[in-house]
Protein backbone atom coordinates (compact mmCIF):
# COMPACT_ATOMS: atom_id res chain seq x y z
CA UNK A 1 0.00 0.00 0.00
CA UNK A 2 2.79 2.37 0.85
CA UNK A 3 4.26 1.68 -2.24
CA UNK A 4 1.54 2.49 -4.29
CA UNK A 5 0.89 5.62 -2.37
CA UNK A 6 4.61 6.63 -3.16
CA UNK A 7 4.19 5.51 -7.01
CA UNK A 8 0.89 8.25 -7.13
CA UNK A 9 2.62 10.92 -5.43
CA UNK A 10 5.18 10.75 -7.43
CA UNK A 11 3.16 10.33 -10.65
CA UNK A 12 1.27 13.71 -9.50
CA UNK A 13 4.57 15.80 -9.28
CA UNK A 14 6.17 14.84 -12.65
CA UNK A 15 2.18 15.71 -14.36
CA UNK A 16 2.37 18.88 -12.06
CA UNK A 17 6.25 19.75 -13.63
CA UNK A 18 5.26 18.65 -17.11
CA UNK A 19 1.83 20.60 -17.06
CA UNK A 20 4.04 23.81 -15.72
CA UNK A 21 7.17 23.08 -18.10
CA UNK A 22 4.34 22.76 -20.82
CA UNK A 23 3.23 27.23 -20.10
CA UNK A 24 4.53 29.73 -21.94
CA UNK A 25 7.00 31.86 -19.57
CA UNK A 26 5.92 35.70 -19.50
CA UNK A 27 8.32 37.89 -18.32
CA UNK A 28 6.63 41.18 -17.43
CA UNK A 29 9.04 44.55 -16.76
CA UNK A 30 5.83 45.59 -14.34
CA UNK A 31 2.73 44.02 -12.99
CA UNK A 32 0.15 45.70 -15.00
CA UNK A 33 1.77 44.02 -17.70
CA UNK A 34 1.94 40.59 -16.06
CA UNK A 35 -1.80 41.24 -15.21
CA UNK A 36 -2.93 41.76 -18.78
CA UNK A 37 -1.14 38.87 -19.92
CA UNK A 38 -3.00 36.85 -17.51
CA UNK A 39 -6.48 38.02 -18.41
CA UNK A 40 -5.55 36.85 -22.50
CA UNK A 41 -3.09 33.54 -21.70
CA UNK A 42 -4.78 32.60 -18.56
CA UNK A 43 -3.76 28.95 -17.59
CA UNK A 44 -1.42 28.57 -20.82
CA UNK A 45 1.17 30.78 -18.98
CA UNK A 46 3.27 31.62 -16.11
CA UNK A 47 4.15 35.38 -15.53
CA UNK A 48 7.01 37.20 -13.57
CA UNK A 49 7.45 40.92 -13.27
CA UNK A 50 10.40 42.43 -12.23
CA UNK A 51 9.30 45.05 -10.37
CA UNK A 52 6.83 46.13 -7.70
CA UNK A 53 4.13 48.75 -6.77
CA UNK A 54 6.58 49.94 -4.06
CA UNK A 55 9.62 50.15 -6.86
CA UNK A 56 10.09 52.89 -9.01
CA UNK A 57 10.46 50.95 -12.69
CA UNK A 58 12.90 53.93 -13.50
CA UNK A 59 15.91 52.28 -11.16
CA UNK A 60 16.11 48.83 -10.59
CA UNK A 61 19.23 47.03 -10.61
CA UNK A 62 19.52 44.08 -13.01
CA UNK A 63 19.76 41.54 -10.53
CA UNK A 64 21.12 37.64 -10.64
CA UNK A 65 17.73 36.97 -10.12
CA UNK A 66 16.32 38.80 -13.37
CA UNK A 67 18.75 37.41 -15.14
CA UNK A 68 17.34 33.69 -14.71
CA UNK A 69 13.96 34.97 -15.53
CA UNK A 70 14.53 36.51 -18.75
CA UNK A 71 16.65 33.50 -20.18
CA UNK A 72 13.89 31.15 -19.72
CA UNK A 73 11.13 33.85 -21.24
CA UNK A 74 9.09 33.11 -24.41
CA UNK A 75 7.58 36.84 -24.41
CA UNK A 76 8.51 39.66 -22.85
CA UNK A 77 5.83 42.94 -22.23
CA UNK A 78 7.46 45.94 -21.07
CA UNK A 79 6.04 49.80 -21.08
CA UNK A 80 9.14 51.39 -23.10
CA UNK A 81 9.75 55.11 -23.95
CA UNK A 82 13.04 55.07 -21.88
CA UNK A 83 10.98 53.83 -18.87
CA UNK A 84 13.43 50.81 -17.94
CA UNK A 85 16.37 52.16 -20.16
CA UNK A 86 18.54 51.58 -17.07
CA UNK A 87 18.81 48.35 -16.41
CA UNK A 88 16.50 46.31 -19.53
CA UNK A 89 19.13 46.44 -22.19
CA UNK A 90 21.07 44.95 -19.47
CA UNK A 91 19.09 41.96 -19.12
CA UNK A 92 18.47 41.64 -22.71
CA UNK A 93 22.32 40.84 -23.48
CA UNK A 94 21.57 37.28 -21.61
CA UNK A 95 18.34 37.00 -22.93
CA UNK A 96 17.46 34.36 -25.65
CA UNK A 97 17.15 35.06 -29.12
CA UNK A 98 13.32 35.18 -28.62
CA UNK A 99 12.65 38.01 -26.57
CA UNK A 100 15.21 40.19 -28.57
CA UNK A 101 14.47 43.44 -29.44
CA UNK A 102 12.35 43.32 -32.78
CA UNK A 103 11.43 39.67 -32.00
CA UNK A 104 8.51 38.24 -32.14
CA UNK A 105 7.95 37.67 -28.20
CA UNK A 106 9.29 41.26 -27.82
CA UNK A 107 6.78 43.84 -27.07
CA UNK A 108 6.92 47.41 -26.09
CA UNK A 109 3.50 48.35 -24.71
CA UNK A 110 4.45 52.34 -25.80
CA UNK A 111 4.55 51.42 -29.33
CA UNK A 112 0.90 50.66 -30.06
CA UNK A 113 -0.70 53.91 -28.06
CA UNK A 114 -0.25 57.68 -28.74
CA UNK A 115 2.34 58.63 -26.52
CA UNK A 116 2.00 62.10 -24.42
CA UNK A 117 4.52 64.48 -23.73
CA UNK A 118 6.74 64.65 -26.04
CA UNK A 119 9.54 67.27 -25.91
CA UNK A 120 10.22 69.55 -29.05
CA UNK A 121 14.23 69.18 -27.43
CA UNK A 122 15.46 67.61 -24.28
CA UNK A 123 18.89 68.82 -22.22
CA UNK A 124 19.50 68.12 -19.08
CA UNK A 125 18.35 70.84 -17.26
CA UNK A 126 14.89 69.97 -17.80
CA UNK A 127 15.50 66.63 -15.45
CA UNK A 128 14.21 63.11 -15.89
CA UNK A 129 12.48 64.05 -19.62
CA UNK A 130 11.91 60.89 -21.70
CA UNK A 131 12.09 61.97 -25.16
CA UNK A 132 9.98 59.89 -26.31
CA UNK A 133 7.38 60.88 -24.16
CA UNK A 134 5.63 59.57 -20.92
CA UNK A 135 6.01 55.99 -20.95
CA UNK A 136 3.37 55.38 -17.79
CA UNK A 137 0.59 54.38 -20.57
CA UNK A 138 -1.40 52.20 -18.76
CA UNK A 139 -3.33 54.90 -16.61
CA UNK A 140 -5.40 55.18 -19.50
CA UNK A 141 -7.59 52.05 -20.00
CA UNK A 142 -8.01 53.02 -23.90
CA UNK A 143 -5.11 51.88 -23.98
CA UNK A 144 -4.72 48.84 -22.13
CA UNK A 145 -6.91 47.21 -24.90
CA UNK A 146 -4.54 48.30 -27.50
CA UNK A 147 -1.85 46.70 -25.50
CA UNK A 148 -4.11 43.63 -25.33
CA UNK A 149 -4.79 42.95 -28.66
CA UNK A 150 -1.02 42.97 -29.22
CA UNK A 151 -0.45 40.46 -26.68
CA UNK A 152 -3.25 37.91 -28.08
CA UNK A 153 -1.38 38.49 -31.41
CA UNK A 154 1.55 37.46 -30.08
CA UNK A 155 0.45 34.78 -28.00
CA UNK A 156 -1.57 33.39 -31.28
CA UNK A 157 2.20 33.17 -33.10
CA UNK A 158 4.27 32.24 -30.11
CA UNK A 159 1.64 28.71 -29.44
CA UNK A 160 -0.60 28.44 -31.97
CA UNK A 161 -1.72 24.83 -30.55
CA UNK A 162 -3.74 27.31 -28.22
CA UNK A 163 -5.44 29.33 -30.56
CA UNK A 164 -8.90 29.11 -29.64
CA UNK A 165 -7.80 29.13 -26.32
CA UNK A 166 -6.97 32.28 -26.21
CA UNK A 167 -9.37 33.90 -29.21
CA UNK A 168 -11.40 32.99 -26.10
CA UNK A 169 -9.99 35.00 -23.60
CA UNK A 170 -9.68 37.62 -25.37
CA UNK A 171 -12.98 38.16 -26.81
CA UNK A 172 -14.20 38.40 -23.20
CA UNK A 173 -12.02 40.26 -21.53
CA UNK A 174 -12.41 42.84 -24.89
CA UNK A 175 -15.82 42.65 -23.63
CA UNK A 176 -15.64 42.88 -20.42
CA UNK A 177 -13.07 45.89 -20.24
CA UNK A 178 -14.88 47.99 -23.20
CA UNK A 179 -17.99 47.62 -20.65
CA UNK A 180 -15.99 48.82 -18.19
CA UNK A 181 -14.74 51.29 -19.59
CA UNK A 182 -18.27 53.15 -19.92
CA UNK A 183 -19.05 52.33 -16.26
CA UNK A 184 -15.91 54.07 -15.56
CA UNK A 185 -16.23 57.15 -17.40
CA UNK A 186 -19.77 57.54 -16.10
CA UNK A 187 -18.79 57.02 -12.82
CA UNK A 188 -15.92 59.70 -12.97
CA UNK A 189 -17.73 62.31 -15.22
CA UNK A 190 -18.05 64.66 -12.23
CA UNK A 191 -14.32 64.54 -11.94
CA UNK A 192 -14.09 66.54 -14.61
CA UNK A 193 -12.02 69.64 -13.72
CA UNK A 194 -11.15 68.52 -10.55
CA UNK A 195 -7.83 70.64 -9.11
CA UNK A 196 -4.95 68.73 -8.34
CA UNK A 197 -1.52 68.70 -7.66
CA UNK A 198 0.74 65.74 -8.30
CA UNK A 199 4.29 64.61 -7.27
CA UNK A 200 5.73 63.17 -10.40
CA UNK A 201 4.27 62.54 -13.86
CA UNK A 202 3.23 59.15 -13.46
CA UNK A 203 -0.66 59.98 -13.53
CA UNK A 204 -0.77 62.05 -16.81
CA UNK A 205 -2.61 59.83 -18.95
CA UNK A 206 -5.11 59.53 -16.05
CA UNK A 207 -4.97 63.28 -16.12
CA UNK A 208 -6.11 63.38 -19.27
CA UNK A 209 -8.17 60.51 -19.53
CA UNK A 210 -10.72 61.77 -17.06
CA UNK A 211 -10.11 65.13 -17.81
CA UNK A 212 -8.60 66.22 -14.29
CA UNK A 213 -6.94 70.18 -14.11
CA UNK A 214 -3.35 69.66 -12.49
CA UNK A 215 -2.48 72.74 -11.01
CA UNK A 216 1.10 71.79 -10.32
CA UNK A 217 3.72 68.98 -9.97
CA UNK A 218 5.51 68.60 -6.64
CA UNK A 219 8.92 68.28 -8.11
CA UNK A 220 10.09 71.21 -9.94
CA UNK A 221 11.61 69.07 -12.78
CA UNK A 222 10.85 65.38 -13.47
CA UNK A 223 12.89 63.33 -11.20
CA UNK A 224 14.12 66.27 -9.42
CA UNK A 225 13.04 65.67 -5.77
CA UNK A 226 11.12 68.91 -4.67
CA UNK A 227 12.74 71.79 -3.44
CA UNK A 228 11.37 74.26 -0.39
CA UNK A 229 11.63 77.14 -2.75
CA UNK A 230 9.54 75.14 -5.44
CA UNK A 231 7.07 74.03 -2.36
CA UNK A 232 6.74 77.73 -1.48
CA UNK A 233 5.97 78.86 -4.66
CA UNK A 234 3.67 76.09 -5.15
CA UNK A 235 1.70 77.49 -2.22
CA UNK A 236 1.53 81.09 -3.89
CA UNK A 237 -0.13 79.22 -7.31
CA UNK A 238 -2.40 77.56 -4.54
CA UNK A 239 -3.75 80.69 -3.11
CA UNK A 240 -5.24 81.90 -6.82
CA UNK A 241 -5.78 78.00 -7.90
CA UNK A 242 -7.42 76.24 -5.37
CA UNK A 243 -6.54 72.44 -5.18
CA UNK A 244 -8.89 69.68 -3.95
CA UNK A 245 -5.90 67.27 -3.92
CA UNK A 246 -2.51 65.72 -4.08
CA UNK A 247 -1.85 62.54 -5.58
CA UNK A 248 1.25 60.39 -5.18
CA UNK A 249 2.21 56.92 -6.10
CA UNK A 250 2.77 54.31 -3.36
CA UNK A 251 6.99 54.52 -4.15
CA UNK A 252 6.77 58.50 -3.93
CA UNK A 253 8.61 59.85 -0.91
CA UNK A 254 5.53 61.19 1.09
CA UNK A 255 7.39 64.25 2.90
CA UNK A 256 6.74 66.89 0.47
CA UNK A 257 2.98 66.20 0.17
CA UNK A 258 2.96 65.80 3.73
CA UNK A 259 4.46 68.80 4.25
CA UNK A 260 1.80 70.63 1.74
CA UNK A 261 -0.85 69.14 3.69
CA UNK A 262 0.07 70.76 6.81
CA UNK A 263 0.51 74.13 5.52
CA UNK A 264 -3.16 73.89 3.29
CA UNK A 265 -5.08 71.34 4.63
CA UNK A 266 -5.24 70.02 1.31
CA UNK A 267 -5.64 66.30 1.59
CA UNK A 268 -2.71 64.20 0.45
CA UNK A 269 -3.66 60.24 -1.04
CA UNK A 270 -1.85 57.16 -2.51
CA UNK A 271 -3.34 56.38 -5.89
CA UNK A 272 -2.95 52.32 -7.00
CA UNK A 273 -0.09 52.82 -9.49
CA UNK A 274 0.05 49.18 -10.58
CA UNK A 275 -1.45 45.60 -9.76
CA UNK A 276 0.44 43.49 -7.16
CA UNK A 277 -1.34 45.30 -3.73
CA UNK A 278 -3.54 43.36 -2.06
CA UNK A 279 -6.84 45.11 -2.84
CA UNK A 280 -5.56 45.84 -6.06
CA UNK A 281 -4.29 42.36 -7.51
CA UNK A 282 -6.13 43.08 -11.06
CA UNK A 283 -6.73 45.78 -13.91
CA UNK A 284 -10.05 46.11 -12.96
CA UNK A 285 -9.70 46.84 -9.75
CA UNK A 286 -7.25 49.33 -10.43
CA UNK A 287 -9.33 51.50 -12.30
CA UNK A 288 -12.19 50.74 -9.59
CA UNK A 289 -10.00 51.57 -6.52
CA UNK A 290 -9.11 54.81 -8.49
CA UNK A 291 -11.89 56.24 -9.33
CA UNK A 292 -13.22 55.49 -5.97
CA UNK A 293 -10.47 57.30 -4.20
CA UNK A 294 -10.56 60.28 -6.29
CA UNK A 295 -14.59 60.73 -5.96
CA UNK A 296 -13.67 60.95 -2.09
Amino acid sequence: MKIIFIFLVTQIIWISNSLAASKLNIFACEPEWSSLAKEIGGDKIKTFSATHSKQDPHHIRARPSLISKIRRADLLICSGAGLEVGWLPILLQKASDKVQTNGIGHIIASNFVDLIEIPDHVDRSMGDIHPEGNPHIHLNPHNILLVAQEIHKRLLIIDPDNTSYYNNKFEMFNTKWQEAIIRWENNAAELKGKPILVHHKSFSYLVEWLELNQIGSLEPRPGMPPTTSHLNGLLKTIESNPVDLIIRTPYDPRKASDWLTEKTNIPNVILPYTTDEEDVDNLFKLFDRTIFILKQ
